[in-house]
């Protein structure tokens, strides 16, 4: 799927050293450098600055390294995608996975699901949260993944092209870093987070980050509202290290072990449920019956532009 002397690069990079390298790799290091070498001449780039006090990487060295670490995992999921298409039972419902969408806050509906599906199994499928995948992934639900937990709202499924079922309304809650003097607190009030920076989606990701956006700006102009692109864990990292205020779900708790997910007097709120194909399988159109038949849940269908 791609050139394994990728993997060899990565871990030279990382360990700055052949001969460490060679170490993790169980091979000689004379064996690490023909692979860096042969590497190095089919792409036609230096990639390592060799000098008396160990390896560094070049311009074009640090741009590989960028992309290779996605490449690798990219290919890595590409086959266990390739793999499950290849099964055949209609009884398996694939649900992806990743550190925003995490399939573990589906598993307690599972019990009262199968009541009505009694012979239907799950598979959980792994996959990075990057803006790529989210397109490509959503857009093509039914392919290689049946279906996803996670916030959406109108917006949102017309902009990924795909339709959802709402499960729960999550309210919004604030992540911080637990060094954040905001942390020993066990619930916030809007005056809590007067002059701090408070980061939200941008402008037209939701209808719902929306409708708060403006509220704050209109009556709370203390805060001060930072944008930002996209949910994944660089942003859970980014406030940790930077000691900002994230706007968060309950359900995210557990991304990030140095955040702390605080509730606030507030009202605002977003849905939570399943995003799924707007033609669903017939496997898939079951579950989703047997989901909707078990709780009084709200369709979303962004095709037909209408909820029901």
């Amino acid at each position: 799927m791609y050139n394994p002397q990728l993997d060899t690069f990565v871990k030279v990079a990382e360990a700055g050293s052949f001969n460490k390298a060679a170490e993790e790799s169980f091979i000689t290091p004379t064996a690490v450098i023909k692979q860096i070498n042969l590497l190095e001449s089919s792409l036609d780039v230096k990639l390592f600055e060799r000098t008396h006090r160990g390896l560094k990487l070049t311009k074009a060295g640090q741009s590989l390294y960028q992309d290779a670490k996605y490449i690798i995992q990219y290919c890595r999921e590409s086959i266990v995608r390739a793999k499950n298409a290849m099964q055949n039972d209609d009884t398996i419902i694939r649900i992806g996975s990743s550190p925003m969408t995490p399939a573990q806050l589906l598993m307690p509906l599972w019990p009262k699901f199968q009541e009505y599906c009694p012979d239907m199994k799950f598979e959980i499928i792994p996959f990075e949260n990057t803006p790529e995948n989210a397109r490509e992934i959503l857009a093509n639900l039914g392919k290689n993944i049946d279906v996803i937990g996670g916030i959406f709202d109108q917006t949102m499924l017309e902009l990924r092209n795909c339709d959802g079922l709402e499960l729960s309304r999550e309210p919004f809650c604030c992540a911080v870093s637990i060094h954040h003097p905001l942390a020993t607190k066990e619930k916030l009030q809007i005056s809590d987070l007067y002059g701090q920076n408070l980061m939200l989606m941008h402008r037209g990701w939701s209808s719902y980050v929306d409708q708060l956006r403006d509220d704050l700006w209109k009556n709370h102009s203390e805060i001060n509202i930072i944008d930002f692109d996209f949910y994944n864990t660089n942003i859970f990292n980014r406030c940790e290290n930077s000691n900002d205020v994230l706007l968060a779900i309950p359900g995210w708790a557990n991304v990030h072990p140095l955040l702390k997910v605080i509730p606030v007097d507030w009202e605002y709120s977003i849905p939570y449920g399943l995003l799924h194909s707007h033609h669903p399988s017939e496997s898939v159109k079951k579950f989703l019956s047997a989901v909707r038949s078990s709780r009084n849940l709200k369709v979303y269908s962004n095709e037909q532009n209408e909820t029901s």
